[in-house]
């Protein structure tokens, strides 16, 4: 059974950094694509980030450069690293892990409970 347990979220100022965490309690992710989401308020979610379970990854171009994504599959664990935080970067984040493919972007998936990241300018 898949449970995801996000962790990592706060209050952080303009231009600092932030690692976000997703632990998997189950047996496929070995096998599974991860991603990160987040929605800002008043907005719909969005795909950030997606990590292959060979460790390929993609990103949304807004977050190119800036934010990392990384898989610890000894931990059944996914991290996003984000750095030069922006104001337009608050939201939730959400990790999910999805079948291969479509970096998890397609509709198939399981959710965490997701982990409020705030920046301040």
């Amino acid at each position: 059974q898949v449970q995801l347990v996000e962790s990592g979220g706060g209050l952080v100022q303009a231009g600092e950094s932030r690692r976000l965490s997703c632990a998997d309690s189950g047996s496929i992710f070995l096998s599974s694509t991860m991603a990160w989401y987040r929605q800002a308020p008043g907005k719909q979610r969005e795909w950030v980030a997606g990590i292959s379970s060979s460790s390929t990854t993609n990103y949304l171009g807004s977050v190119k450069g800036r934010f990392t994504i990384s898989r610890d599959n000894a931990k059944n664990t996914v991290y996003l690293q984000m750095n030069n935080l922006k104001p337009e970067d608050t939201g939730v984040y959400y990790c999910k892990l999805a079948p291969a493919g479509h970096w998890g972007q397609g509709t198939q998936g399981y959710w965490g409970q997701g982990t409020q990241v705030t920046v301040s300018s």
